[in-house]
Parts: structure tokens; C-alpha cells; sequence
């Protein structure tokens, strides 16, 4: 079995995360399951991982959010009743006490890990800037079904809720005008990228600011799903690609404003 996540460290300030990335269930878990797989994946955020290498420093969740959420606060992050699920039904017999404390400790391992490769970018670089990769679905009512109303579903939501905009605000709007032109760039014309309509940022990002105050700054970006089948999990590499070049665009001016911000 894989380790349940990935974090590669490299030089420079900026991080890519993406806590849920993940598939792979434990063995032992797997069983007590009553969501199918493709109900699973439907609700999981595939390819993210793919995009945090515009980072040389990485953090990629291996498990399925059905196992652990790494984005919940601890007391949610594993799910215990449909209304924890949007509606789905995880388990067939309720939660075991076993599965539940492995997945904690997980959640305590990973939450552990960060804390050190945050603060010893911190220490060498005095701030961090996190880019903290989600997807999200705009087609729930079936492959056939109306999409989400494009108004209220930003193509790209930029969740800021807890970031402290008079250190970081600048940072904020350099990377959503480069994330626009990068797309451009890249042929995706027309790219909506709009701060804190769908999400605010969950508490990956909450937990990062609170933890590290005005030394971090977290941009929760959640990309919708039309670069993908959100129903058969078949994405559309071309239009990966795009959004990947995009935001690979963003990473010179991201690094220019940390210095201004902080200087």
C-alpha cells in the first residue's frame, strides 16, 4: 500500500498542494464501503496532482477523501453520516472504531509533515505562498443533466476567506490577471476566474493562516470540472494542459509580489 500522502520539497518559496488528489483506499477500509468507486471518484479532485508541479516543492494526498479529508477540520474529516457526504451513504454498517483511528492518525501525520516543511520555509525564505489546488463538480444532475448556473460557478473560483489581504492582497490580484493571460496565452480564450463566489477555502488553507499568520499566504484555487468527464472520470488532456500552462504562467509574478509584499 502507497503512503497515504506525497510531499517533495524543493528550493523557493512556493508550494502546490493537492490534498484530494487521492483514490487509494486502505485495504482494510475498502470493505466497509457501501459508495461505489465511480461514486467516489465523482467527488475526489483527479489531475490536481498533475498541476502542483508548477512548484518545485509539492504536497500530494494519496487516499481517497472518503477515507480522510484532509481539507475538514479533524473532528469532520472522516465522514460518518450522508449529511458529511453530500447526500451519499459511505459506510454499509455504520463507521468501525478501527477504521476511523487509523484514518486519524493520517490526518495527524499529515497535518504534522506540513507544519515542519511550512515552517522551514518560513525559516529560509521569511514567507510561503501556498497554491492549494481543488475541482469541483457543476454537472450533479447526471452526465445529461443542466450545468451549474455559470453565474454563482466560476470556470476558476480564487478562495481567499481567510487570507490576510492587507499583506497579500496584491499577491492575490497579480495571480488572478496572470492565471487570465496565462490561459489566454495558452488558447483557453475567455477564462472566468473570479475570488470567493463558490468557495471561500476550506480548512487546508485555514489552518495554514491561522497557524502561520501574515508569513503565509494560501490561494485556494478550484478549478470546475470542465476539463473532464466528471461522471466517467475521462479528462480532456487538451484543455488540462491549457489550465496547466496557465497556471504555470502565474509562478514569476507570484514570486515577484512575495518580495514586494514582504519587503
Amino acid at each position: 500500500m502507497s503512503d497515504p500522502f506525497e510531499l517533495t520539497t524543493g528550493p523557493g518559496p512556493l508550494v502546490a498542494a493537492a490534498v484530494h488528489d487521492g483514490h487509494a483506499v486502505h485495504p482494510e477500509t475498502l470493505p466497509h464501503f457501501a459508495l461505489e468507486d465511480a461514486g467516489r471518484l465523482r467527488e475526489e479532485d483527479p489531475f490536481t496532482g498533475e498541476l502542483t508541479d508548477v512548484a518545485e516543492t509539492r504536497i500530494v494526498g494519496k487516499r481517497s477523501r472518503f477515507e480522510v479529508d484532509l481539507n475538514r477540520p479533524r473532528g469532520r474529516a472522516v465522514y460518518r453520516t450522508p449529511d458529511d457526504a453530500w447526500g451519499l451513504t459511505v459506510w454499509k454498517d455504520g463507521l468501525p472504531g478501527n477504521v476511523e483511528e487509523r484514518s486519524l492518525a493520517t490526518y495527524d501525520a499529515f497535518y504534522d509533515a506540513v507544519e515542519k516543511l511550512l515552517s522551514l520555509k518560513i525559516q529560509e525564505h521569511g514567507s510561503v505562498v501556498v497554491f492549494d489546488l481543488h475541482s469541483y463538480n457543476h454537472k450533479r444532475d447526471g452526465p445529461d443533466g443542466p450545468i451549474a448556473d455559470p453565474e454563482e460557478n466560476p470556470e476558476v473560483n480564487i478562495g481567499t476567506g481567510t487570507l490576510d489581504r492587507d499583506t497579500w492582497g496584491g499577491l492575490v490580484d497579480r495571480f488572478m490577471a496572470d492565471l487570465e493571460a496565462g490561459a489566454v496565452e495558452a488558447g483557453r480564450t475567455g477564462l472566468d476566474v473570479r475570488e470567493n463566489v463558490k468557495f471561500q477555502g476550506g480548512n487546508f488553507s485555514q489552518w495554514i493562516h491561522h497557524t502561520f499568520g501574515s508569513a503565509a499566504c494560501v490561494i485556494a484555487v478550484e478549478f470546475k470540472k470542465t476539463f473532464m468527464d466528471e461522471w466517467s472520470g475521462e479528462p480532456d488532456r487538451a484543455h488540462l494542459d491549457q489550465l496547466h500552462r496557465a497556471l504555470a504562467s502565474t509562478v514569476p509574478g507570484v514570486l515577484e509580489e512575495r518580495v514586494a509584499a514582504t519587503s
